[in-house]
């Protein structure tokens, strides 16, 4: 089960990552139904093509990626949204100066609490 809140607040920077594939970290809370992290991926660290059973929104804060889901491909950049139903296999690499996205998942995450967790660092964003 993922980990258990003790307050309704926190800060990213304070929050143990999730290395969740090579050059990419997760920080990551979860509610009861939903995961919502902030991730970090180094220049050129990929994401290799995977599925889950999560279905996953994200957001683009800095940099770029460039995102599979399916048989689309884009690169996407700031302000930029991607949606990947459940089941669905995607891929992704950061861009050459890597990229900070935010990812919600439903149902929660619980997958990644098999991860040893770092301890915390200072984020790529804000």
């Amino acid at each position: 089960m993922a980990e258990t809140k003790t307050s309704a607040f926190d800060d990213i920077a304070a929050m143990k990552p999730y290395p969740v594939w090579p050059g990419l970290l997760a920080r990551a809370f979860h509610g009861e139904r939903i995961t919502l992290a902030v991730v970090d991926l180094a220049p050129g660290a990929e994401a290799a093509q995977h599925q889950h059973e999560n279905e996953q929104l994200g957001l683009v804060l800095r940099g770029t990626i460039d995102f599979t889901v399916g048989d689309e491909r884009r690169t996407l950049g700031p302000g930029e949204t991607y949606t990947i139903p459940s089941g669905v296999p995607h891929r992704a690499v950061g861009g050459p100066d890597g990229c900070t996205v935010v990812d919600v998942f439903a149902p929660v995450r619980e997958d990644w609490e098999k991860l040893e967790r770092q301890e915390p660092s200072k984020p790529a964003w804000p």
